[in-house]
């Protein structure tokens, strides 16, 4: 039982990370929405593109894209932080819903920044490793040695 509580704390550490980085990245990349550079949200974004291509005035609509993809990095980034703290304590839904909300942002991350190329490695790539590896180590913790739920 003490192995598993070891491994709740692990995940918990690991999403409270992963969702302060998220917080930070929705908020900054919203900042550029709001002062007029969308450029420099989309550069954030996407930093292994050269940011010089990705100069350019962007349509409003654009800006509204951004902002929303801003907005949803942060209340994602939120929901993890938050879930950590019941996960902390081994709460089987705040483990599902970080990694129903953190484990589904980050797919799409990895199939379309990821795969594109056009992210580097830290912060991006690491970040789905520990989304990753929270998941794992909190369905670990929770499936390991679980009693049934119905008498054989």
């Amino acid at each position: 039982m003490k192995n598993r509580s070891v491994l709740f704390k692990i995940s918990a550490v690991l999403w409270i990370i992963w969702g302060l980085v998220h917080i930070l990245a929705g908020v900054m990349t919203m900042k550029g929405v709001l002062t007029d550079d969308i450029s420099a949200s989309i550069a954030g974004i996407a930093d292994a593109v050269d940011s010089n291509i990705l100069q350019m005035d962007y349509p409003k609509a654009a800006g509204a894209i951004i902002g929303q993809h801003g907005f949803n990095l942060l209340w994602i980034g939120l929901v993890t932080f938050l879930s950590a703290f019941y996960i902390w304590k081994g709460n089987k839904n705040s483990i599902f819903l970080a990694a129903i909300t953190g484990g589904l942002a980050d797919l799409g991350y990895f199939l379309f920044m990821d795969l594109g190329d056009y992210v580097k490695f830290f912060p991006g790539t690491v970040m789905t490793i520990v989304s990753s590896l929270a998941i794992i180590t909190s369905f670990y913790a929770h499936f390991k040695n679980r009693k049934p739920d119905r008498a054989e």
